[in-house]
């Protein structure tokens, strides 16, 4: 099914090809869900003449077969793409096309290559050999180095209006709470489909973070029960909470789970207060499973959220989170 919201950037590339000036390097930036990972698959089939590509990408995608593409990814084991991985990507490109035509490499994320990886990229950035296409994905452009983004076009994509975004989950599978799912995701389409398998562990953690911000609850109660499940989806669940709070508090029109909190509660929140208690969100959403213990690190975030966050941003600090035994503090 075609990602229809992905026609300006579509028509935008295709025009480029029609004049002869496509770049050698592209980063696709934005929030993850939009179609990135799609494009991606889409400009590969394009430059490589695999298959009879559609106008716009499409869900769910494949990724080309094809001896000439190379898609590098992070590591299951690792916290980030390293530098050898950079380094055997180059020596790919600069050997002859298996095809004798283009090349292309794919690297997602990009903001997961370590500094040495990046910087091993950055000549090969500047003056890719022969007739190769390199594409850059990050979710998080702002951990990209600053000497990335000059050396690539950049291609961002905006999380389409509600609208657009229900009328395509629609298409894709009526009768479905897609209003529901969308909220949790952010408003992306693609991060809501799979936010379906969520929903009703999203639900029932919104109630008990509404009981917890009114003293009805234990957040050690709370994070015994969060600790089970998978901490990536945790904490980014409780970091769209925050999200939608900071939203709501600049423009009142905004929607979502955590928005439906009493009044009561979210006054006693700083905004400061909140900011800081999203940055912890995000940087621990970055580090690696099982580097520290979860649950007592929810117990800690749990806490602060029950006290209203007073004084938070003065008060944590990273090296305050519970290591597993037998590793040191950060």
């Amino acid at each position: 099914m075609e990602l229809t919201w992905l026609e300006p950037v579509a028509a935008s590339w295709l025009q480029r090809e029609r004049q002869a000036r496509l770049p050698h390097a592209v980063l696709l930036s934005g929030a993850r869900g939009t179609g990135k990972r799609a494009l991606a698959a889409w400009l590969a089939r394009r430059r490589l003449g695999v298959g009879t590509p559609g106008p716009l990408p499409e869900h769910p995608f494949e990724r080309p077969a094809h001896a000439d593409l190379h898609w590098v990814q992070k590591p299951e084991d690792k916290t980030g793409i390293l530098i050898d991985q950079i380094r055997d990507l180059v020596e790919e490109l600069s050997l002859t096309s298996y095809h004798g035509g283009a090349k292309v490499a794919v690297i997602e994320p990009a903001d997961a290559m370590n500094t040495n990886a990046a910087n091993s990229l950055l000549k090969t950035l500047e003056e890719p050999p022969g007739d190769a296409l390199i594409i850059l994905i990050a979710d998080r452009p702002g951990r990209l180095p600053a000497t990335i983004f000059s050396r690539c076009q950049r291609l961002h994509f905006a999380v389409p209006s509600r609208e657009t975004a229900l009328a395509w989950l629609e298409r894709l599978e009526a009768g479905v709470d897609w209003p529901a799912a969308l909220d949790l995701a952010g408003s992306a389409p693609l991060a809501a489909v799979a936010a379906l398998e969520t929903l009703e562990a999203s639900r029932r953690m919104a109630g008990e973070l509404e009981a917890l911000g009114m003293n009805r609850v234990s957040p050690v109660e709370i994070a015994e029960r969060w600790g089970k499940l998978e901490p990536v989806f945790v904490l980014g669940w409780l970091a769209r909470q925050v999200e939608q709070i900071l939203k709501g508090r600049s423009d009142a029109r905004a929607r979502g789970p955590a928005a439906n909190l009493p009044e009561s509660v979210l006054q006693r929140m700083d905004t400061r207060d909140l900011f800081c208690y999203l940055d912890t969100l995000n940087w621990l959403k970055g580090e690696p499973a099982g580097t520290y213990n979860l649950q007592l690190t929810l117990e800690s975030l749990l806490i602060d959220w029950a006290a209203g966050l007073t004084g938070y941003r003065n008060t944590f600090t990273r090296g305050s989170l519970v290591p597993l035994p037998g590793q040191g503090r950060y």
